[in-house]
C-alpha cells in the first residue's frame, strides 16, 4: 500500500498548517491572559525593566515581551525566628526567640529594595534585641516583655519602610536564662512562696484572734446588759411591791381612822401584837414603853367586870 504523502502545495496541507498556525496563536494569546486572585499582586517587567503592577483582576500582557517578575501575597505573615544569644546589662546570657507579624504593603519596594527580605529582618531583629536587652537588667529582662515588644515593632517598623514592608507585631515567644540563674530563680520563688504562705498563716490566725476577741467582748456586753436590765427590772418590782405595801398600810389606817378607833382599841391590839412576839423563836423580846398604860387599862377591865 502506498502512503498519502501531503504536501503544502495540495489544499489539505494548506488546512491543516492554517489550523497550526491558529492554534500557536490561540496558545500564546491565551498564555498572555493572566487572572490576579484576591490579597495578591503581579510585578510585570518589560524586557528586563520594571513596567507595573497588577492588582486583583484579568490582564493582558504583551507576548514574548513583558513577563511576570514576581508574584507578591498581601496577605498578613509570620516569622519564627531561632532562639538569638544576648547578654543583659548585669553580663547574664540568655536565649531569646522572636516571632514577628509583618505585612507587604509596596510590592515594588519589595521587589527591588533588598535581596531576601525575610533574611534582613530576622538580622535585624537579632541585632535590635541585643541593643535593647543590653540596657535592661535580668529581672527587668523577665518583666518588661510589653516594653521590648513595643520598641522592637518601632525600630524594625521603621527601618523595614524602605523596603515596602509593614511590622504589625513582634513578640518574644521564649526568655531562656542560663541552668544555674533558674535553679536560682526557682529557690527564689520557693523562698516566697513559703514566705507568703507563713504570712497567710499569720494573718489568718490574727483575724482567728480578734474575731474570737470581739465574740468574747460582745457577750461580755451582752451579760452586762443582761444583768443590768435584771438588776432594773428587780428594782421596779421591789419598788412596787414597798408602794403596794404603802398603800395597803395607808389605806388600813385610813379604815382604822375612818370606823374611829379610840386608845383601848389601839392598845388592846398591840397587847395581841405582843403575844404573838413573845410565842415566837426570839430570844430577844422589845417592851414598848406605855406598858404601864396598858397594864392600867388592863386592871380596869377588870373592875367594870367584876362590878
Amino acid at each position: 500500500m502506498t502512503p498519502v504523502v501531503l504536501s503544502s502545495s495540495s489544499p489539505a496541507g494548506a488546512v491543516v498548517v492554517v489550523v497550526i498556525i491558529i492554534a500557536v496563536i490561540l496558545a500564546g494569546f491565551v498564555s498572555c491572559i493572566r487572572i490576579v486572585p484576591q490579597a495578591a499582586t503581579f510585578i510585570v517587567e518589560r524586557l528586563g525593566t520594571y513596567k507595573t503592577t497588577w492588582e486583583t483582576g484579568l490582564h493582558l500582557k504583551v507576548p514574548f515581551i513583558d513577563k511576570v517578575a514576581k508574584k507578591i501575597s498581601l496577605k498578613e505573615k509570620v516569622a519564627d525566628f531561632a532562639p538569638q544569644a544576648v547578654i543583659t546589662k548585669d553580663n547574664v546570657t540568655m536565649q531569646i526567640d522572636t516571632v514577628i507579624f509583618y505585612q507587604v504593603l509596596d510590592p515594588k519596594l519589595y521587589t527591588y529594595g533588598i535581596e531576601r527580605p525575610i533574611v534582613a529582618i530576622e538580622n535585624l531583629s537579632a541585632t535590635t534585641l541585643r541593643n535593647i536587652i543590653g540596657d535592661l537588667e535580668l529581672d527587668q529582662t523577665l518583666t518588661s516583655r510589653d516594653i521590648i515588644n513595643t520598641r522592637m515593632r518601632e525600630i524594625l517598623d521603621e527601618a523595614t519602610d524602605a523596603w515596602g514592608i509593614k511590622v504589625n507585631r513582634v513578640e518574644l515567644k521564649n526568655i531562656i536564662p542560663p541552668k544555674e540563674i533558674q535553679a536560682a530563680m526557682e529557690k527564689q520563688m520557693k523562698a516566697e512562696r513559703e514566705k507568703r504562705e507563713k504570712i497567710l498563716i499569720a494573718e489568718g490566725e490574727k483575724e482567728s484572734a480578734i474575731r474570737v476577741a470581739e465574740g468574747e467582748k460582745e457577750a461580755a456586753i451582752l451579760r452586762a446588759e443582761a444583768k443590768k436590765e435584771a438588776q432594773i427590772r428587780e428594782a421596779e418590782g421591789q419598788a412596787e411591791a414597798i408602794l403596794a405595801i404603802q398603800e395597803a398600810t395607808a389605806k388600813g389606817l385610813q379604815m382604822i381612822k375612818d370606823v374611829g378607833a379610840d386608845e383601848g382599841l389601839i392598845a388592846i391590839k398591840g397587847l395581841e401584837a405582843l403575844e404573838k412576839v413573845g410565842q415566837g423563836q426570839s430570844t430577844k423580846i422589845i417592851i414598848p414603853s406605855d406598858l404601864q398604860g396598858i397594864a392600867g387599862l388592863t386592871t380596869s377591865i377588870k373592875e367594870i367586870a367584876k362590878s
